[in-house]
């Protein structure tokens, strides 16, 4: 079994079960970063991609945590830092 190094949440492949080890809250605008706390996307909580946006930025993800799926866009993924569970 082959483990990824971690990576930000938006270059996570699809449907690969992961832990958010670190959020880079000064790269999002405060009442962004508060949304997504509320949300439950914080340190420490289950994520997955479930799916990727058609247009050209590829946005929004649909980001799978606990029994939620919820829009993200990309900006705000890749400020996220996971690991492979």
């Amino acid at each position: 079994m082959t483990t990824l190094p971690p990576t930000t949440l938006d270059a996570l492949p699809l449907d690969t079960p992961a832990r958010i080890i670190a959020i880079d809250w000064a790269a999002l605008v405060e009442e962004e970063a508060q949304r997504l706390r509320a949300l439950g996307l914080d340190v420490g909580a289950r994520v997955a991609v479930a799916h990727r946006g058609v247009m050209a930025g590829r946005d929004p993800l649909a980001i799978s945590i606990g029994r939620m799926t919820v829009a993200l866009r990309r900006v705000h993924a890749r400020a996220m830092t996971v690991e492979a569970i």
